[in-house]
């Protein structure tokens, strides 16, 4: 499978990754959606289009330092380690190879998104509730990209929707296991369902929904598919022995819950 589209220009020579491609087309979706709803909302949409370049980099930088403080067992085979990221300042910043950790980069967006609402006095919440469609729809596209790169696939299937991975993909103990789960599909699919829920809710409830309501459905419906999907990961990050991806959902599953119970808790 091809890595990219290679451009010539004189002796110059350079590959487009298609991961990058998916990966800014999945951006640039999300910032039209968000602007979408932005505009629904009576608000200035072309806010969407000053926050996103802000967005992006703090997207990107919160994603390779959730890869690269928890990297996956596939990376530690082969010497790639956390310590190896910090001795080696190139590899770290080298995303078009892989290794982006969506958490880290919803993190690393909302820390900018905050910052940049307070500076220009925008309500935080408002925004946050703007963009969680768009967000998920991101992801949902972006997860394509690593299909091209041939990572992120389940455990090995004989279902009828099996993606084949070349050798060379395929993870120590299964070179002779030629067809896997998509799981970066079933995340993808996941993810669209995301995008349908929270622009229903937010037309259906608009009236009872809260600033910051939206963004916490979010998080949680995000948490509990990433959750059961890592079931099925062969590469699963681990922390002390506990599966990192997983604890980190469940935390961020009972948090947006419990804050979006307590927020709507009956007045006596």
């Amino acid at each position: 499978m091809p890595e990219g589209i290679p451009i010539h220009i004189g002796s110059f020579s350079y590959i487009i990754h298609f991961y990058g491609i998916i990966l800014m087309s999945g951006a640039v979706a999300g910032a039209f959606l968000a602007r979408r709803e932005a505009k629904r909302r009576g608000l200035d949409p072309e806010i969407i289009w000053d926050m996103m370049v802000y967005l992006l980099i703090g997207g990107i930088i919160g994603a390779r330092l959730w890869h690269i403080f928890s990297p996956p067992p596939t990376s530690l085979a082969q010497g790639v380690t956390t310590i190896y990221y910090l001795t080696h300042p190139l590899a770290a910043i080298a995303i078009w190879n892989g290794g982006l950790g969506i958490p880290g980069a919803v993190i690393g967006g909302a820390i900018v998104m905050f910052f940049y609402a307070r500076k220009h006095h925008l309500d935080f919440a408002v925004w946050a509730d703007i963009a969680a469609p768009g967000i998920a729809l991101g992801q949902a596209i972006g997860r394509w990209g690593n299909f091209f790169n041939q990572e992120l696939y389940g455990s090995p299937t004989s279902l009828p929707w099996a993606i084949y991975i070349d050798p060379q993909h395929r993870m120590a103990g299964f070179a002779d296991q030629a067809y896997y789960h998509p799981l970066f599909l079933y995340e993808s699919l996941w993810n669209f369902a995301n995008v349908i829920l929270l622009l229903w809710l937010g037309r259906r409830f608009a009236e009872r929904l809260k600033p910051g309501d939206l963004i916490l459905v979010y998080m949680f419906n995000y948490a509990i598919g990433r959750f059961l999907l890592d079931f099925l990961r062969l590469d699963a990050s681990r922390v002390g022995g506990f599966n990192f991806n997983q604890t980190a959902m469940v935390i961020v599953a009972f948090s947006s819950l419990i804050i979006f119970t307590w927020r709507h808790k009956p007045v006596r």
